[in-house]
């Protein structure tokens, strides 16, 4: 074609031949214009008139060669518009398989218009009469191409945007992997796909298509069918495979069980658990009280798989009715455990027990804080109670607040409501022994109370976080305990407490419950009820909403409308566009508070959706509202939105991070640490540095807090940042100097780093991408201790164990290894800190003159070399021991850390090896996850692949006796931590706080 290009120096004579009246000339014209139109179109552009005329003539028979040569010039002057209307009627000789430019321009642009034909088809149903049948025809032209080369993603995108699900359906089938097809499709609709309506058209297609296959994946089918909300699609799932023969098929069931638990939707997983009873089945009916029926758990004192294996006992019994089946027997046994699962016991159980028998909390941290902190000084006196429940979140130890117990009793007021309800963040999930556990603070009833209300409402509140998310068992207590008090601090714990124990079940009764005690209009109360409400209808989008709006317009309390503007943004949670109205109208209302709840509702709507509406709508907030709150929440709110792609977040807000506002750019800091968090992302940890020496205090408190959440878990060996940071947050707390915000967000950053004995990290999604409802709810209202610092606590709902729980088919867990195929130290705890030699550096130094330094240091080298000659002879272990544990060797701090860095590097020199063995339950973080693998000759195989979680397994060799691990409770042990076997006076005793300290002594308080 080139070298005819050369030949033909201009299209003249071409052009000329068009006015010729015999239709042969014309032919002859056009093919040769359309074979040079890519050297000639600025001259052929000048004939366009001529050729567009052709087209028009009904006689002329050549009429889509003309229209395929306008569309060409028309690409090439830029008019895609024109372009692609002259390539649809340029019909067949449109050549879609075209490798060139001007056909893939004109492809995408007819996918995106045919696409946005029908969403907007979709929206007013109206459908044939919108899209015109030639683009069809081009898409399907299209689509059917990629199908035919086998070019199954780009067809599945393809069919996907343009809501062609017939073509979605064909490209799914026809391809050559069904099942990576199809966990593709479901990344593409939870990533790509905008509107919720319209993914759950796509999800419901994949679950027809999934079950049409021979052999479905039903851990796939069921995620979907969670989304959906389908409890009876899911119960009828997990009751086909515990009625098979098939011993496997029941195991898929228990994890298909615990796989749904981990999106913590408790309202929906209650439904699964309800319907999987089957009134014909007498046997299985003493199953469900064992099970369904949280009280008789609660009073049980086995461990989770104990008490699971009891129930299997008393239904091996009950299966020897006469007449009973052992089809039966084995059914109503498969029943208790999946509906102990179902109910969260399960996995909360193993989940203290790992957590319990894994804590590496460093006391000796909280140790250092506890002395530096000015006694006068409450915010970082109740930090360091924040700090310390955060790092012992869920693992039952309260050692500290023993050791400390005539310290803690300083606590008055709000500050001991905290300290009591921080015992809640330590026992979280102890189900069995949790109401016993805080009697000795609970309001005591009838006996005339005598306690302090503030640790009553602190333990109320401390009862709804240990049963977060799984209240069945409490609920009642709780509301019993609302309703028979009028004392504003009980209210507030009570409704914290009801709020968390009811989470997202829109239970009629509660929500009455607290709504009285919103009506009451006092400001403590008021504002918890408005956070409660919207806690118990999380995701929802129920019109009680409208309800809190309006009375939030009605009362004069800020507390109270703040409280609300919070609850009425949970509701929306997860709903997306069907939110937008009720966003439009909190953010256009003329009360801050309102639109600041307008942020929230925004950022819980969208959460995790990465949506670009919401994205904008945020920023534009972010920098032109006239409320330094609206705009601080606005910027906080794109963490939330962004969490699904974390490397987003610190690109989006960079420029924000550097604004003059302080309160955008500690908005900044929170928004990377939300979304970022756990992921030890390079870019958020560089973003994040300078804010952490900001000249503002609060800012510098945010980024110390935002920092702790990205670097959760994350270990000096893969990025050395985490260490300096350790050592910056020590260096904040013991300085004198410093302003009170930042060094309570240094105490906050702390514990979060340390969080849950070292052994949680914070996650917003599950493993299979779905988020947990629960822990996004958390941080939301974490991020709320702005105004409210007993908020903190909610941190804890986000805290995810990191560990890999592998079980048998009693749900018991055996001891087998496996392999981490990375070097230990990438992902091992942090090294125990040692006793700091800080004492001795706090104590000004004395003034040393240059020329007896000089001399000093000349005669301390002598001495040294001296010793370590003298030294080489002994053994290198006493060395190394001599040096560290730093004591009486405080010459010079610099010295000492010389000594620390030594020690570990002289061990490097033996070469680390580049894996490690991992016994059940091991600790697994996320990074780590990518390398673990089973071992070849190991007798227990899992069901599905998963490197962490809980995990199902496959005995290979079941006639051998097994060695369990995790046998362990914490409340039979919790001795160990200086508590009596009971594990009722232990915590008792921790708190004997709570007994009514003396009042101080009367004094003149001067800043």
């Amino acid at each position: 074609m080139a070298s005819a290009a050369t030949m033909v120096s201009s299209a003249g004579g071409l052009l000329a031949m068009l006015n010729e009246s015999h239709p042969v000339l014309k032919l002859h014209a056009l093919s040769n214009l359309n074979a040079f139109v890519d050297y000639f179109w600025p001259e052929i552009s000048t004939s366009v008139p001529i050729i567009e005329s052709l087209y028009e003539d009904e006689e002329f028979d050549q009429r889509q060669l003309a229209a395929l040569l306008v569309s060409k010039v028309f690409y090439y002057l830029g008019e895609l518009n024109d372009s692609l209307s002259y390539a649809l009627g340029a019909g067949p000789l449109f050549d879609v398989s075209e490798d060139s430019d001007y056909v893939h321009t004109l492809l995408s642009k007819a996918i995106d218009e045919y696409a946005s034909l029908k969403t907007k088809a979709a929206g007013s149903n109206d459908e044939a009469a919108m899209v015109d049948p030639r683009l069809e025809a081009i898409v399907e032209r299209m689509l059917d191409k990629c199908i035919a080369d086998g070019r199954y993603q780009q067809a599945i995108g393809t069919a996907i945007e343009c809501r062609r699900l017939d073509k979605l359906e064909e490209a799914i089938t026809r391809s050559d992997n069904i099942h990576a097809t199809l966990s593709y499709c479901i990344n593409v609709s939870h990533s790509f796909v905008n509107l919720r309506e319209y993914r759950r058209e796509v999800l419901c297609l994949l679950v027809k298509v999934y079950q049409k296959l021979p052999s479905p994946d039903y851990l796939s089918i069921c995620q979907c069918l969670m989304f959906l909300d389908e409890a009876e699609g899911v119960s009828s799932i997990l009751e086909k495979l515990l009625r098979s023969e098939n011993k496997e098929d029941a195991l898929l069931a228990l994890q298909i069980a615990f796989d749904l638990v981990e999106n913590e939707h408790q309202a929906f997983l209650l439904k699964v658990r309800d319907r999987l009873s089957d009134p014909k089945l007498q046997t299985s009916e003493p199953v469900q009280s064992a099970s369904a029926e949280p009280d008789s758990v609660q009073n049980g004192n086995a461990s989770a798989s104990e008490d699971i294996q009891m129930t299997d006992g008393t239904q091996a019994s009950n299966g020897t009715v006469p007449n009973a089946d052992p089809k039966e027997a084995i059914y109503a046994e498969r029943l208790a455990k999946i509906k102990g699962i179902l109910s969260g016991e399960t996995s909360i159980q193993l989940t203290l027990q790992f957590l319990y028998s894994h804590n590496k909390s460093d006391l000796l941290i909280l140790k250092t804080i506890k002395q530096s902190v000015e006694m006068r000084n409450s915010v970082c006196h109740s930090a360091t109670i924040y700090a310390n429940a955060i790092m012992h979140a869920g693992t039952t130890v309260d050692t500290f607040l023993r050791e400390n117990l005539d310290w803690l009793s300083r606590a008055t007021n709000w500050a001991k409501f905290s300290a009591t309800a921080g015992l809640g963040v330590i026992h979280k999930g102890h189900l069995r022994q949790g109401r016993s556990l805080m009697t000795p603070y609970l309001p005591q009833g009838g006996a005339g109370g005598g306690g302090s209300p503030y640790s009553e409402g602190g333990a109320l509140y401390a009862l709804g976080l240990i049963h977060a998310n799984h209240g069945e068992g409490i609920k009642q207590f709780l509301r019993d305990s609302l309703r028979s008090t009028n004392v504003e601090v009980i209210q507030h714990g009570a409704c914290l407490g009801l709020g968390l124990a009811a989470l997202g079940t829109a239970d009629e009764d509660v929500y009455d419950d607290i709504k009285n005690v919103l009506y009451m209009d006092s400001a403590v109360a008021g504002e918890a009820a408005g956070i409660s409400m919207g806690l118990l209808m999380v995701g929802t989008a129920s019109e009680k909403a409208g309800e809190m709006l309006a009375y939030a317009h009605e009362t004069q309390h800020e507390k109270i409308i703040r409280g609300l503007a919070l609850g009425i943004a949970l509701t929306v949670y997860g709903r997306e566009e069907e939110a937008d109205t009720l966003i439009e109208q909190m953010t256009r209302d003329q009360d801050p508070i309102l639109r600041y709840g307008g942020m929230y509702a925004l950022a819980l709507a969208y959460s995790g959706t990465a949506n670009n509406k919401a994205i904008r709508q945020l920023l534009h907030f972010a920098v032109s509202d006239v409320s330094d709150d609206v705009r601080r929440t606005a910027v906080l709110a794109l963490g939330f939105v962004l969490y699904s792609e974390p490397e987003q977040t610190p690109r989006i807000v960079s420029l924000l991070s550097e604004s003059y506002n302080p309160h955008v750019r500690y908005g900044a800091a929170l928004a990377v640490g939300i979304s970022c968090a756990g992921t030890g992302l390079s870019e958020a940890i560089s973003l994040l540095e300078p804010l952490t020496s900001d000249v503002v205090d609060f800012v510098r408190q945010g980024a110390l807090i935002a920092m702790a959440m990205v670097m959760v878990q994350i270990s000096e060996a893969s990025d050395s940042r985490v260490g300096a940071f350790r050592r910056q947050l020590e260096k904040i707390i013991l300085d004198k100097h410093e302003d009170t915000m930042s060094k309570m967000g240094a105490i906050l950053a702390s514990g979060i780093l340390d969080a849950g004995g070292r052994n949680v990290t914070i996650m917003l999604l599950s493993k299979t991408k779905h988020d947990k409802i629960t822990a996004v709810v958390g941080l939301a209202v974490f991020s709320q201790f702005w105004y409210w610092y007993p908020l903190i606590y909610f941190i804890s709902l986000s805290f995810s164990p990191t560990a890999f729980i592998g079980l048998n088919y009693d749900l018991k867990v055996p001891r087998f290894e496996f392999l981490s195929h990375a070097k230990p130290s990438l992902f091992e705890y942090p090294k125990p800190t040692t006793t700091p030699s800080t004492t001795s550096a706090v104590k000004l130094p004395t003034a040393v003159l240059s020329t007896s330094a000089r001399f000093k240091a000349r005669a301390s080298k002598k001495e040294a070399e001296h010793k370590a000659n003298s030294e080489k002879s002994s053994a290198p272990e006493s060395s190394s021991v001599g040096t560290n544990p730093g004591k009486g060797k405080s010459s010079s701090d610099k010295d000492g850390d010389s000594m620390h860095v030594d020690g570990p590097v002289e061990k490097k020199a033996e070469q680390e090896p580049s894996f490690e063995i991992l016994t059940n339950p091991a600790r697994v973080v996320p990074a780590q996850e990518k390398f673990i693998k089973f071992l070849e000759e190991s007798r227990y195989i899992p069901v599905k692949l998963a490197p962490s979680g809980f995990v199902l397994l496959k005995d290979l060799r079941p006639t051998e006796p097994e060695v369990l691990s995790l046998t362990d409770t914490p409340s039979s042990t919790a001795s160990t931590t200086g508590g009596s076997a009971a594990g009722q006076q232990g915590p008792a005793s921790a708190m004997a706080v709570d007994e009514e300290p003396q009042p101080p002594q009367p004094f003149e308080y001067t800043a």
